[in-house]
């Protein structure tokens, strides 16, 4: 009994986390990639060895930097585009099998609440794209071993990695709650679009004001990650509203007014600061996704 315990995934993951993870962790989804980054992982870091240096220091050495992720060799290359898009790719159909067959609504007639289901699929499908990262770590030690390559670039790149991947999971996430491709590679274009537009200029701006990636461009950089987590995870959200008052502007219409305007309020957020303080507007309509679509009480 205690070996059968010992097993099982604790209970303060939540029942629909647990749930997800248990099913994510057998599909091809993790499996293949998962495979695959191995034998591409092992390649890259062979080319590198054939270099003079592993990649040169860069004084915006910051997270989020995606020209020092480009600029560091084959082996992030291979790293960002499978830990930050392939698998996040595999999103786009979770949403859409509870959707479809009509379980989200006997999942919402139980204890759990429309967050508990959304914030279960984010976390199973991030937490795929994490291992998998994690299961890259000996690679990324070999490659500091090579020489020329520098621990805090290492270290940006690593947290980039993670950070980008979080954010394309909550925006394919909440793409899949849409009925029909072509509606889901919309809400995926226009996700994209915003996430850039808004992201973009705050960094940008921090870096060139202060000289470098220091704590204001960080502080910009964990504002747009909580930004357009918030806002992915929302845009789900709404799709799973069962009930709507007659007053009430659907709210899967209002997370597009969201996403279609928050980089205009990031700009000019950033103008009026100066460039420092972008994240002030990225927070706020981060907090605006998160209490935008209330479920009415009875």
């Amino acid at each position: 009994m205690r070996a059968a315990t010992d097993d099982n995934l604790p209970d303060r993951f939540g029942p629909m986390t647990v749930k997800e993870l248990r099913q994510g962790l057998r599909r091809s989804m993790f499996v293949i990639p998962f495979l695959g980054i191995q034998a591409l992982a092992v390649s890259a870091t062979a080319v590198e060895f054939g270099r003079e240096t592993g990649g040169r220091f860069s004084e915006y050495v910051g997270v989020l930097n995606l020209g020092l992720l480009f600029a560091s060799g084959p082996f992030w290359l291979v790293v960002t585009a499978v830990c930050a898009l392939v698998m996040p790719l595999g999103g786009l159909a979770l949403m859409g099998q509870e959707m479809e067959e009509g379980n989200h609504e006997l999942l919402l007639l139980t204890q759990l609440n429309r967050w508990c289901v959304v914030r279960g699929k984010f976390l199973m499908l991030w937490g795929i794209c994490a291992l998998t990262f994690l299961s890259l770590l000996p690679y990324v030690v070999v490659r500091y071993l090579i020489g020329g390559i520098e621990l805090p670039r290492e270290l940006a790149c690593s947290l980039s990695v993670l950070g980008l991947s979080a954010m394309v999971c909550a925006g394919m996430l909440g793409a899949s709650s849409y009925c029909g491709l072509g509606a889901r590679v919309g809400m995926v274009l226009l996700y994209f679009f915003s996430m850039l537009g808004a992201c973009a200029v705050p960094l940008v701006a921090s870096a060139a004001v202060s000289g470098g990636c220091g704590i204001i461009y960080h502080v910009n950089a964990a504002a747009a990650m909580y930004c357009y987590i918030m806002i992915g995870l929302a845009l789900a959200r709404s799709r799973l509203r069962l009930a709507l008052h007659a007053y009430e502007l659907k709210p899967s219409w209002m997370m597009v007014g969201v996403l279609v305007f928050t980089p205009f309020i990031v700009w000019v957020v950033t103008a009026l600061t100066f460039g420092f303080g972008g994240f002030v507007g990225l927070v706020g309509m981060g907090i605006l996704a998160r209490y935008a679509d209330v479920t009415p009480k009875a």
